[in-house]
């Protein structure tokens, strides 16, 4: 409990009434507020107010109510796995690619599959994007021999198979180092 003296700078503790010690009787202590009038109060409802710093009761009941504000929530940081998903699949199954490939040789599909592959890894370039994963399947091999060649004319490139629990091992991942 604070000790009071006359002349003392003071404020209610339930009120925003500020004044300065006039008297003091046992624990009753009277006060003149700053507006000129005397008033009693006991010592355990008055708080000493020291000169350099003034905290109304005014501003300690704003600053309550902000802190009782809730917070916002953070979104969760990304799991590992999410993090170092790829940004960009590209599906190069030819029913993907075209409506129908009825009338289509094998040469036609896999040209149409290597250029689909080729404008995608360009665009993923200029778009400044690093990871592309492109999804071939397995079959007898020669789109992913064609796709490694197509890769292999790129310097800043790196190609590699593509995560076996997601994709198997029908496709290849791509790392696009970025200039500047």
């Amino acid at each position: 409990m604070a000790v009071f003296q006359i002349n003392d700078r003071v404020e209610t503790i339930d009120d925003t009434i500020k004044g300065v010690v006039m008297a003091i009787h046992g624990n009753q202590i009277t006060i003149e507020s700053d507006e000129g009038f005397p008033l009693t109060y006991e010592s355990g409802e008055l708080v000493k107010i020291q000169d350099a710093i003034e905290v109304s009761n005014y501003e300690v009941a704003r600053i309550k109510s902000e802190k009782e504000l809730p917070k916002p929530r953070r979104a969760p940081a990304p799991k590992v796995k999410e993090r170092n998903a790829p940004k960009m699949e590209v599906d190069l199954h030819i029913h993907q690619l075209t409506n129908s490939s009825r009338g289509m040789s094998n040469y036609d599909m896999l040209n149409l599959q290597l250029e689909t592959a080729k404008r995608q890894l360009e665009f993923a370039i200029r778009k400044r994007i690093k990871k592309v994963v492109f999804i071939h399947g397995v079959g007898a091999g020669v789109l992913k021999e064609e796709l490694k060649y197509l890769f292999g004319r790129y310097d800043n490139v790196h190609y590699y198979d593509a995560d076996y629990q997601k994709y198997g091992l029908g496709a290849t991942e791509v790392y696009i180092y970025q200039k500047g």
